[in-house]
């Protein structure tokens, strides 16, 4: 499992589904920088974490600073700004486990499965950051909603976990049970377009049906 020392950055940690992952890791024993493009609003939104939760162990900074001093990287920036963060944080991840919970959403037609050229989102994070980085897909299809109140369950929503290394992938499967969810291992990095391409389908669920934060459940029984 992993180490409650492990250092979590989480990059884009102002908007929903990033303050809410900064929250429920801090709250579950990690250490949480929230990075931004300026550091005074990450460091703002450190400070509205502690304000929920005065006991735990959470700074803010920029995205390249926190980026360096973290172990586990985690980016949750809207599509449109992917790779303009990845640009200025490539030297800082090298070596790390990088994981992105990135959808390629295009507004306005953020109903429609739209993905990327590359095949998904997470596969042109690998690509651009290279073979040093362990690149992990994850949490994109989590209501942020739910995060930030604390009313993620396991019984609500399950994480699929893509990723090309299956020790990376136990990392942040062990992280996502660590903050009560339910986690996956689902194969390599390319898998990720199956998790990207159902959020879309979940926000027409959302709207068709009227549901508070409609996720997915893996049914059966695993076997060990």
């Amino acid at each position: 499992m992993t180490d409650a020392k492990d250092k979590i950055a989480v990059l884009g940690g102002t908007g929903d589904l990033g303050w809410g992952l900064a929250l429920q890791l801090a709250k579950a024993g990690h250490p949480v920088m929230i990075g931004s493009r300026k550091a005074e609003k990450g460091e703002t939104a450190a400070a509205e974490v502690l304000k929920a939760a005065p006991d735990v162990d959470v700074r803010g900074g920029d995205n390249v600073e926190a980026s360096a001093w973290a172990d586990v990287i985690i980016l949750t920036v809207p599509y449109a700004h992917q790779m303009s963060t990845l640009e200025t944080i490539r030297d800082q991840v090298q070596g790390k486990i990088f994981v992105d919970s990135t959808v390629p959403l295009m507004p306005p037609k953020v109903m429609r499965v739209q993905l990327p050229e590359g095949g998904s989102a997470a596969k042109q994070t690998q690509d651009f950051l290279g073979e040093d980085v362990r690149v992990v897909s994850a949490f994109q299809n989590i209501a942020a909603a739910h995060l930030r109140a604390g009313k993620q369950d396991e019984e609500d929503c399950d994480v699929l976990v893509c990723g090309n290394d299956p020790d990376a992938r136990q990392v942040v499967v062990d992280l996502a049970e660590a903050i009560g969810l339910k986690a996956w291992h689902a194969g390599a990095i390319d898998n990720s377009a199956v998790a990207e391409g159902l959020t879309s389908i979940l926000i027409f669920l959302n709207k068709k049906y009227k549901i508070d934060g409609a996720g997915i459940r893996i049914t059966g029984h695993a076997s060990g």
